[in-house]
């Protein structure tokens, strides 16, 4: 049980890192003179695409602060329980901020048909990367 519980904060450390960093730079991008400009559209999509980062980075960090909070009370399966939903849940807000954030980008540059692209291509990368080829093992 004990290696269970250090696995998923292991595994953790990984996605959260991808987290801040996308969430870093969710954040510098509003403050830019060219996001003034932006379309309505666009900074929807962009807080939409914040919102869903902020969710990812509460439920991977869930976790962790579950073990913290709990790992003296021998509550370790609940942990584990818990945890793994809550890594589940988070890694699909991840999937869809990052699917959206490449639509953002190539929204701006490019324009809505490569948008849409975009956001085919990258959300069926994740799509069959971490849920459709994992479930089918």
């Amino acid at each position: 049980m004990t290696r269970n519980v250090n696995e998923l904060l292991g595994e953790l450390r990984v996605a959260q890192a991808g987290v801040q960093i996308l969430f870093g730079f969710l954040l510098a991008v509003a403050f830019t003179a060219q996001f003034r400009d932006a379309s309505g559209f666009e900074k929807t999509l962009h807080l939409v695409t914040v919102l869903f980062t902020a969710a990812a980075t509460a439920l991977l960090t869930a976790p962790a602060a579950w073990h913290r909070m709990l790992f003296r009370t021998g509550r370790r399966q609940a942990i584990l329980r818990v945890g793994n939903r809550l890594v589940i849940a988070g890694l699909v807000c991840l999937a869809v901020a990052v699917t959206l954030t490449v639509g953002l980008i190539a929204k701006v540059i490019y324009g809505p048909v490569l948008m849409g692209v975009a956001l085919a291509l990258v959300g069926g990368l994740f799509s069959t990367l971490w849920f459709y080829i994992p479930t089918r093992l």
